[in-house]
């Protein structure tokens, strides 16, 4: 009987540690997804009337951004108390430091009420988010690497990153469902029905997280009193090269993703007149192509190494950036949704979907909570917060033609590669004591590289 029972308790054990992750990420980012898209199309009218429509837009995107410029902090503070108490409670913080914010943006008075403290809360609010998603994605992708069975890390290491899909799905069906409003109504109180109903999730995600065990690496890291007291200080002195390669690699893979799903969005309705639902619509394709791509992906990187999974991903940025573009600049809705199933679906998955496991093996058990947290959100803040400013800017610079858009997404993009070949792979990993992501499996060339 025992024989029987050990197994199929540690099934369940891998289930719950791979669905608390996932389920987690997919309710904090639905809040923050939501904060974008309705950055690009109703915020710059609610909070900046007074501004001509451009203006308006960049500054309902600035406040979009401070939700990037605070990561850092919540990857750098919840890292530390992640690598010193525990995975677990931080990730039950981050999604209760997400959820009350979400909720209170939708209870924010408008300009018209309050003057500029609308945007005031506005913007305090947005920060409050953005700690929560600095600690939130370090956790949840160690409590799903750090849980995973052996050969499958890869697998595990996607799931929080496949909670983004759907994630991105809800925010996208909620603002698609008041876009259907008339305009006086989606402006007046239709738009904070979303926020609004984040509490239910809040709920969902809570009880789901509060059932998974702690992190197996983290207990016998306690076990074993190898605690580092300043975990920011051990990562800066001894592991500058694994943040920096980190950083690099990572610039691409945000930048590609906001300007997708953020900037495209004002961009698509904007310049090209495309109707809100339309690119919503498609959104929501892209979205769900990446909810089976990035597990699938994830396996791959099983077998032939995250790291040139990623790297494949890299050059579909270069590929795929001008046919975006190109797709969106048909104004079919046909061709719309095939450029945002290629460039969720497809170029992010690649990218993406193996990042959890390639970025966490660069880093001991004793600072890896810190380590990715630090890397990814300093990567997050540069990449996605400035993404829709910057694509905005050479958009207006270049009289709406998106040519210089393509450019700098290529620039990164070649960046990320070199950057993804230099990271050690898994048998150097290996013998610094870090788990081995690709499980034996051959890999390319690029995850030999030193």
């Amino acid at each position: 009987m025992k024989s029987v029972e050990g197994p199929a308790k540690g099934r369940r054990h891998y289930v719950v540690a791979g669905l608390a992750s996932m389920m987690g990420t997919t309710i904090e980012w639905y809040d923050f997804f939501l904060y974008g898209t309705a950055a690009a199309l109703i915020f710059n009218k609610i909070f900046f009337p007074s501004f001509d429509p451009v203006a308006g837009t960049l500054a309902a995107f600035a406040t979009y951004s401070v939700g990037f410029f605070a990561r850092p902090l919540g990857g750098i503070v919840f890292g530390h108390f992640g690598d010193r108490i525990g995975r677990k409670s931080m990730l039950l913080i981050t999604l209760f430091l997400m959820g009350v914010p979400t909720m209170a943006i939708g209870l924010i008075p408008s300009y018209e009420s309050i003057g500029y403290w609308a945007a005031v809360l506005l913007v305090t609010m947005r920060f409050l988010q953005g700690v929560a998603v600095g600690g939130e994605w370090g956790g949840a992708v160690l409590m799903a690497v750090e849980h995973a069975p052996e050969g499958k890390k890869g697998l595990f290491g996607s799931l929080p990153q496949a909670g983004v899909a759907p994630g991105l799905i809800l925010s996208s069906l909620a603002m698609s469902m008041v876009a259907t409003l008339p305009e006086k109504d989606m402006l007046s109180w239709g738009w904070r029905l979303p926020f609004l109903a984040s509490v239910v999730l809040l709920a969902v995600g809570w009880f789901i997280r509060v059932k998974v065990a702690e992190s197996p690496d983290f207990e016998r890291v306690k076990e074993k009193g190898e605690h580092v007291e300043v975990p920011i200080a051990e990562v800066c002195r001894n592991h500058p090269r694994e943040v920096l390669l980190a950083i690099g690699a990572r610039f691409a893979e945000v930048t590609w993703f906001y300007t997708v799903t953020s900037f495209s969005l004002a961009y698509a309705v904007g310049t090209l007149g495309i109707p809100r639902t339309v690119i919503l619509d498609a959104t929501i394709w892209g979205a769900t192509a990446a909810l089976f791509t990035m597990p699938l992906l994830g396996l791959l990187g099983d077998r032939i190494g995250p790291k040139s999974v990623f790297m494949i991903g890299t050059v579909g940025i270069m590929i795929a950036a001008p046919i975006f573009f190109s797709f969106l600049g048909s104004r079919e809705a046909f061709w719309v949704n095939v450029a945002m199933i290629m460039a969720i679906g497809l170029v992010y998955g690649c990218l993406y979907g193996p990042e959890g496991s390639l970025f966490s093996s660069q880093f001991p058990p004793k600072v890896r909570y810190t380590g990715i947290s630090l890397a990814v959100r300093v990567s997050g803040a540069l990449g996605g917060g400035l993404a829709p400013i910057v694509a905005t800017w050479l958009l207006a610079r270049n009289g709406g033609d998106p040519k210089h858009v393509v450019w700098y997404l290529t620039a990164l993009a070649a960046i990320a590669f070199l950057c993804a070949w230099r990271m050690r792979g898994a048998a150097v990993s290996a013998r610094q004591g870090v788990p081995s992501n690709a499980s034996g499996a051959t890999s390319l060339t690029a995850d030999a590289a030193p």
